[in-house]
């Protein structure tokens, strides 16, 4: 069973972010370009009347998808109402028909468009509390054939935090997430890895993972004290040649609607 997440606390550290997220976030960058990779390979013509991005942040993947894409109406949904300011730029360096924005939690959002042909989402569906009946909504949403695209996160996701504090979020294997999904989904691509970042010392890494929004896994506050500790357990048990590291397990998903 999955805790449920705090969804205004999710909102309120990534709002906190907005203008650090964008230098800091090279994991998820990365994932961007690897989900439109995919994608692309998936549909050759590169070219889509409808899309949704769950989650789109400061605009990572829009700006891997429209500068390998046709796209003639594009629907961004976030959490973080202001995030909205963030895309414009990558609307100012590329061409695209209609833009929507839609402010708000994807998993209670009412009115969402239909006849979708392409719904995508980038380290995004860790924070969803049902995916179950985030996936049914998308199939809902998708039209015959349609294709749901995105990235997230597995089990050993910064497990040197959770070894340290006991704290983290309750993560999806791959397994786990296909099984889900093939309810509803034929799944074409399904595929992980796992990546470690290097930092000159812990602080670094905290500011890091601070400057990136997903410290709700640090979401105590801390005395002095039990700050230090932390800092001298993170350096003797994860300490590398340079430093320190954080491992990253991104998952990548890519599946066509299911007729059911």
């Amino acid at each position: 069973m999955h805790p449920l997440i705090n969804k205004q606390l999710v909102r309120d550290r990534f709002f906190r972010t907005l203008r650090s997220y964008s230098g800091q976030a090279v994991v998820q960058k990365a994932m961007a370009r690897g989900l439109s990779e995919i994608i692309c390979q998936q549909e050759p013509s590169r070219s889509f009347v409808r899309v949704l991005e769950v989650g789109s942040g400061s605009g990572a993947l829009m700006a891997e998808l429209l500068g390998r894409c046709n796209v003639n109406t594009y629907y961004a949904n976030d959490l973080v109402a202001e995030s909205c300011t963030s895309l414009q730029g990558v609307l100012d360096r590329f061409a695209v028909g209609e833009f929507h924005f839609l402010a708000g939690d994807i998993e209670s959002l009412k009115l969402l468009p239909s006849s979708l042909d392409l719904v995508v989402s980038n380290a995004t569906l860790q924070w969803l509390n049902d995916l179950d009946g985030f996936f049914k909504k998308i199939f809902d949403h998708l039209k015959p054939g349609g294709t749901l695209a995105f990235t997230t996160f597995g089990p050993s996701n910064m497990r040197e935090i959770s070894a340290i504090e006991g704290v983290g979020l309750s993560y999806y294997t791959l397994s786990e997430l296909e099984l889900l999904a093939g309810r509803y989904f034929e799944i074409t691509v399904s595929r992980e890895e796992t990546l470690r970042m290097e930092f000159l010392s812990p602080e670094a890494m905290l500011h890091h993972i601070r400057s990136t929004g997903v410290n709700g896994l640090l979401r105590r506050s801390w005395t002095k004290s039990r700050y230090l500790h932390f800092l001298e357990e993170y350096r003797r048990l994860f300490s590398s040649e340079n430093g320190v590291y954080l491992t990253y397990h991104p998952l990548y998903c890519c599946m066509k609607k299911r007729i059911l």
